[in-house]
């Protein structure tokens, strides 16, 4: 198999919407995209799927010390054998891969976050980053499209986060911010054997509206010179913030069921973007 089919494999393999705004793009950059989401993919996978923490933490530090070698000399891993040819390119720096690296340390590392800007620090690294990097692959021309691939990631991670209440609590962790949960009289307790309740849901109501928010202030934040390069990023917050009012509608059954798009709903959602220019 080629680092090239490996990439591939893994990007579909995962189910993710990502993979839907990936069709449209022109060959290099859906290449260069894949690859970039693999390396996200594979490390993610090593917090998910290792259940020893300290097998984990081993894991990770091996990735550091493969992304180090990988631009350096030959790389070992596929996913970087294929996504090291698109750095220079796309300007894909070390750095923004160890700091994807450091966020799901910080998975490893704790399990609850104290405020917002604890949990803000975490989404930075898990999904800013990738916005930063993806908005170059993408064809960023102006400066100002990565505040707003920031913020776009800051909204997707929100609703991911909303999303998988339940199945994070299966895993003992809880990403809602501490003083939030005080604030609605939400006990950990409760959400770790998941318990829904009207409680729960003011909770998850006021996650939702700073997602909206985020949302909102990062298709602002766009600059019209960028629109028609970054529709993949149009794509995925199309994609997302559907799936965040199918879960609002269903008034938030988050904690004992994965709430989803259909494929076929998530590529026709991605076609009218491309089709239409807009969300």
């Amino acid at each position: 198999m080629t680092p090239e089919q490996y990439v591939q494999d893994k990007a579909a393999a995962s189910g993710s919407s990502f993979y839907y705004a990936f069709l449209f793009l022109p060959k290099p950059r859906r290449a260069a995209i894949t690859a970039f989401y693999a390396f996200c993919r594979e490390i993610d996978d090593v917090v998910d799927e290792v259940s020893d923490p300290g097998v984990a933490a081993t894991k990770l530090a091996w990735w550091r010390t493969e992304v180090a070698q990988s631009f350096s000399g030959p790389p070992r891993h596929p996913v970087m054998q294929a996504l090291v040819p698109h750095a220079a390119a796309y300007g894909i720096e070390p750095g923004q891969l160890n700091e994807v690296i450091d966020g799901c340390q910080m998975d490893l590392d704790q399990t609850r976050y104290l405020d917002f800007p604890g949990l803000a620090r975490y989404c930075h690294l898990v999904a800013g980053v990738v916005g930063e990097v993806a908005a170059r692959i993408f064809g960023q021309t102006d400066p100002q499209t990565t505040a707003y691939a920031h913020k776009l990631g800051l909204a997707l991670q929100l609703t991911n986060i909303i999303r998988d209440v339940g199945e994070d609590a299966l895993r003992g962790r809880i990403y809602l911010p501490v003083n939030e949960l005080q604030k609605f009289d939400v006990k950990a307790h409760e959400i770790l054997n998941r318990v829904h309740s009207e409680r729960f849901v003011a909770l998850m109501k006021f996650q939702a509206e700073r997602a909206h928010a985020a949302y909102d202030e990062a298709l602002a934040l766009l600059p019209a010179a960028d629109r028609r390069a970054q529709k993949p990023g149009l794509m995925m917050a199309s994609i997302y913030r559907t799936l965040l009012r199918e879960i609002e509608r269903d008034d938030f059954q988050v904690l004992n069921q994965r709430v989803s798009l259909t494929p076929v709903r998530k590529f026709w959602l991605a076609w009218k973007v491309q089709a239409l220019g807009r969300i």
